[in-house]
């Protein structure tokens, strides 16, 4: 069945694939936040802004500002520019799908999801997890809100993905969910243990390889940096998992898709970007680059989960 040029049903696809480019570029911009967000905690510059929130005790503009200010309220604008961003896509979303379409609720959970984020955002500033503060507090707070974000990232995702596809309604496909189930739970183990050894390289940083390693071992060495060896081992177990995974879905396929292909260039890298960050002492630009790939690999695993978990059940017409 053919469309007419400037049909109703043309139109509205043409309304669709805007709103699918929109998300992608609100993913886009929620994924710059959370590199800036990490930057602000390997800088040290969370307490830039004093003990206030949202609004920013001190000097952003002039000679006068300190960098670590002007690093926390740019972070702010970021997230307050996300928030914005996410909010029209929400609205956006729902004046071009109908009711029981999939990516208008992805939509709304997203929005749900980076509310909490600067709930979680605002809390850590308030009580004073920040800076050199090295409580247990901060660290229950740090993987709550990797968690939080790794969702967020994920319910865009969909959201942008669904429009462009131009699929709306899915069935589950019930085989296969608790292994993908398993591989989502893994990823998200090693990017919120990621985040707390991100934090012990941040607040113990060490002068050479040796003196790191005696550090995550020696007998005074603080709690924090005794989880620091947990994300190493959760790695392991976790990319050895998500390989089997992505070997039995495809050899039940009979090929290898390219987000497979994808997801395995990813884990390596990683892998090297890990072992690189060990060797190098976490530098900031390791640091950053190697959460980058890590959210590309989350987004990419999404994608990947849901087109093995999920078939449409009913799909558009493209224009």
């Amino acid at each position: 069945m053919s469309l007419a040029i400037g049909s109703p049903a043309n139109s509205r696809s043409r309304h669709v694939l805007q709103v699918a480019r929109f998300a992608w570029a609100t993913l886009g911009c929620n994924v710059a936040v959370v590199l800036w967000g990490a930057f602000v905690r390997a800088t040290g510059s969370g307490a830039g802004c004093g003990n206030k929130w949202p609004i920013c005790n001190g000097d952003v503009l002039g000679a006068s500002a300190r960098t670590q200010t002007i690093i926390e309220f740019t972070h702010r604008v970021s997230s307050a520019v996300a928030l914005l961003m996410v909010a029209g896509l929400v609205f956006w979303c729902w004046r071009v799908t109908s009711k029981g379409d999939w990516a208008r609720y992805a939509a709304v959970l997203a929005a749900a999801f980076l509310a909490n984020e600067a709930l979680l955002g605002g809390a850590l500033v308030l009580l004073g997890h920040v800076a050199q503060d090295q409580s247990a507090g901060r660290i229950v707070f740090l993987c709550l809100h990797f968690g939080n974000t790794l969702l967020l990232l994920a319910m865009l995702t969909l959201t942008a993905a669904w429009l462009r596809g131009g699929s709306f309604k899915f069935r589950a496909r019930s085989s296969e969910i608790g292994a993908v189930a398993v591989g989502l739970l893994a990823t998200m183990l090693i990017g919120i243990t990621g985040a707390v050894a991100a934090l012990g390289d941040t607040l113990f940083p060490a002068t050479s390889l040796r003196s790191s390693l005696l550090q995550d071992f020696s007998a005074g060495t603080p709690a924090l940096l005794r989880f620091r060896v947990l994300h190493p081992a959760v790695a392991a177990v976790a990319a050895g998992y998500i390989f089997w995974l992505i070997f039995r879905s495809s050899t039940r396929r009979g090929r290898f898709s390219p987000p497979a292909v994808a997801l395995i260039v990813a884990l390596f890298a990683q892998i090297g970007l890990g072992v690189m960050n060990v060797i190098l002492l976490a530098p900031v630009w390791v640091q950053i680059v190697h959460l980058l790939l890590g959210d590309v690999f989350w987004i990419l695993l999404v994608l990947a989960s849901v087109d093995l978990l999920l078939e449409p059940a009913t799909r558009t017409l493209a224009s």
